[in-house]
């Protein structure tokens, strides 16, 4: 049984506390509508690097060393994340120690230094984990196909930013960025797990009462509309690696057309009965991985499929794979496909939210990304409820239009 209880601090940040029975952890995640989708063209990169900068310290725990030291003394599980539509931070430890989490966590993120030094240093280091992806050609492959989808609009844009950009990036920027996208209206802080050792009695609220009052920031650019490309970046490798964008015409604001297009995601290339599973690599042997995946943005929805496979047998297997994906346009999924991925997909999420991390992260994407209720037993019955009709509907509106990117000896006419 989940138990959910929300208030909105005199800074204007939304406060969850999310109950789950029979858990001995808690998860304190705090998260912003301040990913790379809200930097401007300069910025590309800052919300990833500011990330990692608050980690250095801030006034109760004022050196890296200090986090660090005292995350493990809580035998906690500390760390970040930065996507297009979010920056988060979270901590996971057990339930006796919540409230020395949240002091941590409040302290280091909600009031960090940000000192000239550390971000000199730090500089390097996202230097050389831009670097680090750029020899990585699965990574390369999933640049090149936000770049194929979505052009010069925040969302083609790397998460991590280019190399030339950290070099130019200042303190008084950075702080800027800060208090433009770190506000509380467009933020929330999120207690999951076991509460029984969170008190009720303004403890809470005046550790969280450490971030900034902000005004409200302006909203992100709206996704543009899809204006496809083929892009390759070629390698003489014996591998490739190809990605694939369908805009699947649903509201991205539906819950229900959500868990539909994840079903639909599911048995197009989401478990190994799927039919890319099946085909491309048990029938025909031309990938080692195939896999599809449902991606929704605010208000724009990806099926994402990917592959890793022999570079002789590229070709074949994406010409495949688009045959497969216009198969199920044109003839629809079997009631057997559904009911398989269906049970499959929600059999998944049910498991994952064993884990207080993933109901956090769940939360946050529910209450800032979408700015819906949270509900972790309803996002379960919502893939419970999914109909035959309702996949249907979604697979004859992935049109014949989609973006391709590829790692691999091969040249955009290929894939034509």
């Amino acid at each position: 049984m989940t138990t959910i209880d929300s208030c909105t601090l005199a800074n204007g940040l939304p406060l969850h506390r999310i109950g789950l029975d029979g858990t001995r952890s808690v998860t304190i995640l705090v998260a912003f509508d301040a990913g790379a989708r809200t930097e401007r063209p300069e910025e590309n990169g800052m919300a990833h690097f500011l990330e990692h900068l608050v980690f250095k310290g801030g006034e109760k725990y004022p050196h890296y060393r200090d986090v660090n030291d005292t995350a493990e003394r809580l035998g906690g599980v500390l760390n970040a994340y930065t996507s297009h539509d979010l920056v988060a931070f979270h901590i996971t430890v057990r339930a006796e120690s919540a409230m020395d989490a949240i002091d941590l966590l409040t302290d280091f993120v909600g009031r960090p230094h940000l000192d000239a030094d550390e971000l000199d240093r730090e500089r390097g280091v996202v230097i050389q984990e831009i670097q680090r992806y750029k020899d990585e050609p699965s990574a390369v492959a999933e640049l090149l196909i936000d770049k194929a989808g979505f052009g010069e609009h925040p969302l083609g844009r790397s998460v991590l930013g280019p190399e030339e950009h950290l070099r130019t990036f200042t303190r008084d920027a950075i702080i800027a960025f800060r208090e433009r996208r770190w506000a509380g209206a467009r933020g929330g802080a999120f207690i999951v797990g076991n509460v029984e050792h969170v008190p009720s009695n303004g403890a809470v609220s005046e550790l969280f009462d450490r971030f900034p009052t902000l005004p409200e920031p302006e909203p992100y650019e709206p996704a543009p509309p899809f204006a496809p490309e083929i892009l390759v970046d070629q390698r003489d490798t014996n591998h490739s690696h190809l990605r694939m964008y369908y805009r699947p015409q649903i509201d991205a604001t539906n819950p229900a057309q959500r868990a539909a297009m994840a079903i639909y995601a599911t048995l197009l290339g989401g478990s190994m009965s799927s039919r890319l599973f099946d085909e491309i690599r048990e029938q025909r042997g031309l990938a080692y991985s195939v896999q599809a995946a449902s991606q929704v943005h605010a208000d724009v929805p990806l099926l994402r499929i990917g592959a890793g496979l022999d570079s002789a047998k590229c070709i074949e297997a994406y010409t495949r794979m688009r045959e497969i994906v216009a198969e199920l346009r044109d003839d629809g999924p079997t009631a057997a496909e559904v009911e398989r991925a269906r049970a499959y997909a929600a059999g998944r999420r049910v498991l994952s939210f064993e884990g207080t991390n993933t109901v956090a992260r769940y939360a946050a994407t529910q209450a800032i990304v979408f700015g819906e209720p949270i509900d972790p037993d309803g996002a379960i019955a919502e893939l419970d409820a999914v109909t035959l009709e309702e996949v249907t509907e979604v697979a004859r509106d992935v049109a014949d239009t989609l973006a391709v990117a590829c790692v691999g000896p091969h040249s955009p006419g290929d894939f034509h």
